[in-house]
């Protein structure tokens, strides 16, 4: 009972970045420093402070990169975000969910007027649904549907009509068929207004090869990853804004 009333008693600063790192996937101190204009250090303390409390919890699989913070289950249910599953960092996607973050925290800057949604989100808002909301429907047999989900979608914060925008964030080049297939189940979609995929320098020339096969040239746009963060890695200046650790 007192851990509960504990959890129900959350700063509201602190329940807002753990409802992040739960739509997101995962955060790192990095990425929130880039979001929210502040210092690195003031990042780690906040989400440090979300650790102690129960909220998030933090893996760092990979020797020399940063902490992963994912929410917890306690996290989840003290963010209103119960129909979420719990994410689990290791080797194998770490350097993935460390980029997805990254690229998170810059497009909420640079579009500040539209919603942020990762993977997880996106698969619990589908099967609420019951269809695609933003996923690509890829080719199938008529008795299967198989759903593509991007990485992350931009929404519009006031819907009018208006259509996400699909965001996949892609570091390792994929096998020439499947990218292919991915290319035209986007071509295809509806649902998204487009894609933007942000890529490692080896995806760029396979991936154009693709998005030319696919005849994609309209519906995906391509952005470099360094370039989109360019100064995502540089410690804030001392006219930051530095935001309370709430240690």
């Amino acid at each position: 009972m007192v851990r509960t009333q504990q959890l129900n008693t959350q700063p509201a600063a602190r329940l807002a970045l753990v409802s992040w790192a739960a739509r997101v996937g995962g955060v790192t101190a990095v990425a929130l420093s880039d979001r929210d204009r502040c210092t690195v250090a003031s990042a780690g303390g906040r989400l440090r402070a979300a650790e102690r409390s129960g909220l998030l919890h933090a893996s760092r699989p990979l020797t020399g990169a940063p902490a992963v913070f994912v929410a917890t289950r306690a996290g989840l249910h003290a963010a209103g975000l119960q129909s979420l599953d719990t994410v689990s960092i290791t080797a194998s996607n770490a350097g993935h969910s460390i980029a997805c973050a990254a690229v998170a925290a810059r497009l909420e800057r640079n579009y500040p007027n539209q919603r942020m949604m990762g993977e997880q989100e996106l698969r619990s808002e589908e099967r609420q649904h019951r269809g695609p909301l933003a996923s690509a429907t890829l080719a199938g047999g008529p008795q299967t549907v198989k759903l593509h989900r991007p990485d992350l979608v931009l929404w519009p914060q006031q819907p009018d009509g208006a259509l996400p925008v699909a965001v996949e964030v892609e570091l390792t080049v994929k096998a020439p068929r499947r990218l292919l297939e991915i290319c035209r189940a986007w071509a295809r979609c509806r649902c998204v207004a487009g894609v933007l995929y942000v890529v490692a320098a080896e995806v760029e020339r396979p991936l154009l090869r693709a998005i030319e096969n696919a005849q994609a040239h309209g519906r995906i746009a391509i952005v470099a990853l360094p370039d989109l963060l360019a100064d995502a890695e540089i410690e804030r200046t001392p006219e930051a804004r530095t935001v309370p650790s709430e240690a």
